[in-house]
């Protein structure tokens, strides 16, 4: 079965929403800056933060986007956006799903991914083991 992972954008949050460019954005930011990190320990540590390539399919461009792996160790993370409705309000999330055939190694790039991304949002950020960290400030 599927597991999900949450970025919540909530009251404090830096962002009220996301779009799926504004997503992929931060994914490229998140690769200039391994990259960067690679060139001061002389060590090519860009492609082993991140392993994938950003795919899409012809019909889906505004609704999800996958990382496809390049090595087999990673297959595959779907990445979408979404908004629901909670006591009146409109919640924005950012929807990161890793499919039945994921490897473990998907699992902890997708946690690794989405702490980046709600750390930088602070945003809420309900995890694939059911947890939830609170990067938003709260009161």
């Amino acid at each position: 079965m599927s597991q999900s992972a949450y970025i919540r954008f909530v009251n404090g949050s830096a962002v009220e929403q996301l779009t799926l460019d504004g997503v992929k954005e931060r994914l490229g930011r998140y690769r200039e800056q391994t990259t960067l990190t690679g060139r001061q320990l002389d060590w090519e540590y860009a492609d082993a933060a991140f392993p994938y390539t950003i795919e899409t399919k012809p019909g889906e461009e505004d609704r999800w986007f996958y990382l496809k792996g390049a090595d087999p160790l990673y297959r595959y993370l779907v990445i979408g956006v979404d908004q629901t409705e909670e006591n009146g309000k409109d919640v924005h999330f950012v929807q990161v799903v890793l499919p039945d055939d994921a490897t473990h190694g998907d699992k902890a790039k997708g946690n690794e991914f989405c702490k980046y991304l709600a750390k930088h949002l602070q945003a809420e950020l309900k995890m694939f083991n059911g947890r939830t960290i609170y990067y938003n400030p709260r009161k």
